[in-house]
């Protein structure tokens, strides 16, 4: 017998189910009698939607307090890109304005405690072709996205700046004195570019970032130049909940692109395939870009532990390392991981990467909150000892490499300045002092290396560690490490075994 809820409420349903078949019905005839359903011009947001207008308010507040009330801050944004490029802004710029105009200028009143960014004029020509671009004309509207106080023109910058040298109350500017980061870059990295321009007899342009610190003293010759970067580099080493929320997600994309990477591997794939797996992961999630160029090494490639390029076949027998990051809105990560190519660890690679392995959990577990690198490694090293001690190898030159290992490390604990290993944030080497006590908000990996120069062995691993307020998280520990996970993983099928494809050279 029927309910007599089932009695009543069958009417009422089959008319609500009429009414949403009329609807749906009536939508669809009216999506085929137009070209498009969508009514926008365009989806992108104008201003980052990930960090609110008061995080950069709060940034910038921080560079009030340390450069004083008698000076300026000037920060130049990053030029249009030359060719069919995607415009990435540089990092010191993002991180104090979030915004992503290109050729921008940014003015930080000290004595004011209020901020001006310059915009050229509207380019109705390239937005008609491109989407808009936030420009001098949209002034209102910078204001009320970025919460900046005030938006100035080209025409009126270096007025702007006469006006601040002819004030009896402003000393100073501040500028960044070093390179400029962009895309898959580091300051070392942008550095060793520089360099390699100066030695370079028929190139004599200045350095970006050096032509505008020439062009801030003609401009106001009676102001001193100062520094910004240690202001803006103690500021980034402690990163936001927003910015570790980023992390968080690029770490994660990192360790599935890596997880993948197992998966698809097999003896006589090429490098260049796991990084065709690597991105097809990566652009589907919407990255931004490479944080940098994909180390992939088979074999002996990765004595050499920054080549890149490889297009040797995995062997059987070889070792695999990995270390491929990228950037989720101006934000990487930085893992590595290493596997046999045939999906079987061999007693030799057992013996010495089981060695390691004791070696590198013994740093990562005496890592706490308030202490300093040295007083970490102080810890560790104990271990360290006694793992070496209790290691059987099978050569006596695989003792001598392990031994020499361990006291490299004795050595580095004996150094105050020492740091367990680089900062990751905007940049994948970021900046800042990361031999100081380990406070919340530092961001940080380790990355031990143990060679065996003789036989071109090298091995690495490498996690990414966040200091919370309840202690340290290693927020890749998820990623497997040991040998037993690592073989189960590779036994699973991969994107390249679910999807080959074959085309004739």
């Amino acid at each position: 017998m029927k309910s007599p809820f089932y009695s009543k409420a069958v009417p009422a349903v089959s008319f609500c189910i009429t009414i949403i078949l009329g609807f749906v019905i009536q939508t669809n005839a009216q999506a085929q009698d137009t070209w498009h359903s969508s009514t926008k011009d365009e989806d992108r947001p104008l201003f980052t939607e990930h960090f609110g207008p008061e995080e950069f308010a709060e940034r910038r507040a921080k560079v009030y307090d340390e450069i004083g009330e008698s000076s300026i801050a000037v920060l130049q944004g990053a030029p249009s890109p030359e060719g069919y490029h995607h415009f990435r802004q540089y990092n010191e710029f993002y991180y104090l304005s979030g915004m992503e105009s290109p050729d921008a200028y940014l003015i930080l009143d000290g004595s004011s405690r209020t901020a001006t960014i310059y915009l050229y004029d509207r380019k109705s020509g390239r937005e008609y072709g491109e989407g808009k671009i936030l420009s001098f004309e949209d002034a209102e509207l910078v204001k009320e996205l970025s919460g900046i106080e005030a938006v100035g023109s080209y025409s009126t910058l270096k007025e702007h700046l006469k006006s601040y040298n002819d004030n009896k109350q402003i000393e100073n500017i501040y500028t960044p004195f070093s390179p400029y980061e962009g895309l898959g870059m580091t300051r070392g990295m942008a550095r060793r570019a520089l360099n390699d321009v100066k030695e370079n007899p028929l190139d004599t342009r200045p350095a970006r970032h050096e032509n505008f610190i020439n062009e801030l003293k003609k401009a106001s010759s009676d102001l001193a130049v100062n520094d910004l970067d240690p202001v803006i580099d103690e500021l980034r080493k402690i990163k936001s909940p927003k910015e570790i929320e980023l992390i968080r997600r690029s770490t994660r994309l990192q360790a599935e692109v890596i997880m993948e990477s197992m998966r698809s591997t097999e003896v006589g794939i090429k490098p260049y395939e796991l990084e065709g797996v690597a991105n097809y992961i990566y652009w589907t999630q919407n990255i931004q870009g490479p944080a940098y160029y994909a180390l992939i090494h088979f074999g002996p490639d990765a004595y050499m532990n920054h080549y890149h390029g490889s297009v040797r076949a995995a062997k059987d027998g070889d070792m695999i390392l990995m270390d491929y990051g990228a950037y989720d809105r101006y934000y990487s990560s930085d893992l590595g991981r290493m596997w046999p190519a045939n999906g079987i660890f061999n007693p030799v690679q057992r013996e010495l990467y089981t060695f390691y392995l004791r070696i590198y959990e013994a740093i990562l577990k005496n890592i706490k909150i308030g202490l300093t690198p040295q007083e970490v490694m102080k810890k560790a090293v104990v271990e360290m000892d006694n793992i070496l001690e209790t290691t059987t190898f099978s050569k006596p030159l695989f003792k001598t490499r392990a031994t020499e290992f361990v006291n490299s490390y004795k050595e580095r604990s004996k150094s105050p300045r020492m740091s367990l290993g680089h900062g990751v944030g905007m940049s994948v080497h970021d900046v800042g002092d990361y031999s100081a006590p380990l406070e919340e908000g530092m961001v940080f990996v380790i990355e031990p290396q143990f060679r065996v120069p003789e036989e071109k062995i090298y091995i690495r691993l490498e996690d990414m560690i966040v200091v919370t307020k309840n202690g340290v998280e290693v927020i890749s520990d998820y990623l497997p490490r040991d040998i037993e996970s690592i073989e189960k993983i590779m036994q699973e099928e991969g994107l390249l075994q679910k999807f080959p494809v074959s085309i004739d050279n």
